[in-house]
């Protein structure tokens, strides 16, 4: 709805988002807007005073939570304009990794903690309930 009000008044000749002076937004342009409300969100969430946030950094934020979503690779793709799945696959091997990393710190807490509702110890316990 928003953005059929924003384009409803322009025509294929004109810029959809234009700066202060009226110009179409630069790269440089959008990456300043970007940097100027990530330090405004820091001051509320301090998780975010030491991170780099880019145009970047919601794209790829944006290709993940697709993925997790489960929108298929080649849509990801798509969305990104990327002409081969070969760079799209960047963000499965990404997700991938993060879930190992996941069951890896839990195998660590299982192996930790002892017996499990199993009676087993540690991963194979776990495992063995799976």
């Amino acid at each position: 709805m928003a953005l059929r009000r924003l384009t409803e008044n322009v025509t294929d000749s004109q810029a959809l988002f234009v700066n202060r002076h009226g110009q179409p937004l630069t790269r440089y342009g959008i990456h300043a807007l970007v940097r100027r409300h990530a330090q405004r969100a820091a001051v509320t969430t301090p998780a975010l005073r030491n991170k780099r946030i880019s145009p970047h950094t919601i794209r790829h934020t944006t290709a993940m939570s697709l993925l997790r979503s489960g929108v298929d690779l080649n849509t990801i793709r798509l969305w990104l304009g990327h002409v081969s799945l070969q760079t799209t696959y960047i963000y499965a091997d990404s997700d991938l990794k993060m879930k190992a990393k996941a069951l890896a710190h839990c195998e660590v807490s299982l192996l930790k903690s002892g017996k499990n509702r199993t009676g087993q110890k540690g991963l194979i316990g776990f495992l063995n309930m799976v």
